[in-house]
């Protein structure tokens, strides 16, 4: 193999990698689950709504419809509780019916942990049903009968091993192909440099308010420039008047000066 072809296979195990590692553990996951789940049976029973002379196929139908919905009912389970020795509680998550748009019957489908008791569950409730029924069957005007018991089924419906390793590949695929994602992105980004800080910007003074302070400004500037010339002027006739002072003063001193001789003589 050349240099450039290993070159090569290890750039696309560098970019694959997580692909390629979660793929055989999600199928080894779904292996494990396969192997440690309980296993569970189902059995399925038939029961079939039959009209009587005086009314129609369309009201069987509707009928059989609505006793599908009640299967999980107490007074439908209680018998059947009774008859295959399983808690009521325990046995009304274990059954299931399913009904069809087209044909008066009831599909009932019974769980368990053995074959045999997944068969035993089918047909006992199937049992309750047409005895619950045929109770109202002078008002309802139908009858309801068991038209197939069920038999025991001769594999388990889960775990499926081969389901469960699809399944387990499946989500490692998915987390793979989001982690190979992901690192791509990380690297196209750059994001593993450190993020700088964020800037703290000082708090502006608005536009209005520096408007406000020039105008409110302007006046005093103004008023001060005017008073500056009557500063000026009052400093001018300071002097003058100091002269003008001394001058009367000196005058009064020598007035007073003759009186004193005088009196001295």
């Amino acid at each position: 193999m050349s240099d450039s072809s290993r070159s090569s296979v290890r750039s696309l195990l560098r970019r694959c990698w997580p692909l390629a590692a979660a793929v055989p553990l999600g199928a080894l996951c779904g292996g494990a689950y396969a192997l440690v789940a309980p296993v569970q049976y189902q059995a399925n029973a038939y029961v079939m709504v039959v009209p009587e002379a005086t009314s129609d196929g369309g009201s069987a139908i509707n009928f059989a419809q609505a006793y599908g919905r009640v299967i999980a009912q107490p007074e439908i389970l209680l018998g059947a509780a009774q008859a295959t020795g399983v808690p009521l509680a325990t046995l009304t998550p274990l059954v299931q019916a399913v009904t069809s748009p087209d044909a008066p019957m009831v599909q009932i489908t019974g769980t368990a942990g053995t074959a045999a008791g997944s068969a035993q569950e089918a047909n006992a409730v199937a049992r309750s049903l047409v005895a619950f029924g045929n109770a109202a069957s002078r008002q309802t005007r139908v009858t309801l009968i068991t038209f197939a018991s069920a038999a025991e089924p001769p594999t388990a419906s889960s775990p499926s091993r081969s389901l469960d390793l699809a399944v387990g590949a499946a989500a490692g695929l998915l987390v793979g192909g989001l982690g190979m994602m992901a690192a791509q992105a990380r690297s196209a980004d750059g994001s593993g440099a450190p993020v700088p800080a964020p800037r703290i910007e000082e708090p502006q003074t608005p536009p209005t308010a520096q408007a406000q302070q020039t105008v409110t400004a302007e006046p005093a500037r103004q008023s001060a420039q005017a008073r500056q010339p009557e500063k000026a002027q009052q400093s001018e006739k300071n002097p003058r008047n100091g002269k003008h002072a001394g001058a009367r003063t000196g005058e009064a001193v020598a007035a007073k000066q003759p009186d004193a001789v005088e009196a001295q003589g």
